[in-house]
């Protein structure tokens, strides 16, 4: 992965994440990620014509996979 990838994944300061970036950080693919973004499951905003990710959304979706879990 090139250094500027990584940087991505590991940089906190970023509020904001495009779709590509979530997915990295989710470790998924962008087509799963922009399936996440579409049902829902995943917050996200729109900035102008801009899809974005929170970047709150990442741990938030993740926690709900395990409430998710623990009920079934």
């Amino acid at each position: 992965m090139p250094t500027a990838q990584l940087a991505d994944v590991a940089d906190p300061s970023l509020v904001l994440l495009t779709v590509e970036e979530a997915a990295r950080r989710l470790s998924v693919g962008r087509t799963t990620c922009f399936a996440l973004v579409r049902s829902g499951e995943l917050e996200s905003v729109m900035v102008g014509r801009l899809r974005r990710i929170p970047a709150d959304a990442i741990p938030a979706f993740a926690n709900s996979l395990r409430i998710i879990r623990r009920s079934a």
